[in-house]
């Protein structure tokens, strides 16, 4: 299985690639930053050198070519302001949800945040992350093409992982770290039957992979 994830160098990225080469399969994972391929290779991935803010759809199809998972885990980051919250976190993720369906990738995981909404309300840049992201998982839902699903994590917080948490469609706030949100991705990856729920996740009480059969069995 070859899986693509977008947002190659990300923390939660990162993780992920290591998971998913552990286990085997062909992970690329798609940088903007040549300087970032060797952490890629370390943890097991390919890197692809691709900018996403201002690449075309016929071009991330291409890199899509092949994969049988897409993974939307890039971001602006922290310290970015409201232009790049539209055009990393709105624009790229639709840029490559289009991409993808072109490429007729079959599965498709969206790492979106707890509290998107494409109707939120305020100015602040975090108001403007919550609408850019809310943006993108409604037009992912349009992409008819994809079993997508899309995964809306807490606060992240750098803590070990406990392997423990709290997946459902609502969850309410709290925190997670990033090591399980990876862990959750993992198992999603291997879980179609999430195909078109929206998921919050949270640290909880319940095994990572326990969590997601039990969604995918709702």
């Amino acid at each position: 299985m070859r899986i693509v994830i977008a947002g190659g160098h990300g923390q939660i990225a990162l993780r992920l690639e290591r998971l998913l080469a552990a286990r085997g399969y062909e992970v690329a994972g798609v940088i903007r930053d040549p300087a970032q391929g060797n952490d890629l290779r370390a943890a097991g991935a390919e890197p692809v050198l691709c900018d996403l803010e201002s690449a075309t759809v016929e071009h991330v199809a291409g890199i899509l070519q092949g994969a049988d998972v897409a993974v939307f885990a890039a971001g602006a980051g922290p310290g970015s302001g409201i232009e790049r919250k539209e055009t990393v976190d709105r624009d790229a993720a639709v840029l490559f949800a289009d991409a993808a369906e072109r490429a007729r990738v079959r599965r498709f995981l969206m790492v979106s945040s707890m509290g998107a909404d494409a109707h939120h309300e305020g100015d602040e840049v975090f108001d403007a992350y919550l609408r850019a992201k809310g943006e993108a998982d409604d037009h992912l839902r349009t992409r008819l093409g994809l079993e997508w699903t899309i995964l809306r994590p807490a606060s992240l917080i750098d803590d070990a992982g406990t392997g423990l948490v709290r997946l459902e469609a609502r969850t309410g706030q709290g925190v997670v770290p990033r090591d399980d949100v990876a862990a959750v991705l993992a198992e999603l990856v291997e879980t179609p039957a999430t195909a078109g729920l929206t998921l919050e996740l949270t640290s909880g009480s319940t095994p990572v992979p326990v969590a997601v059969k039990d969604v995918a069995g709702n």
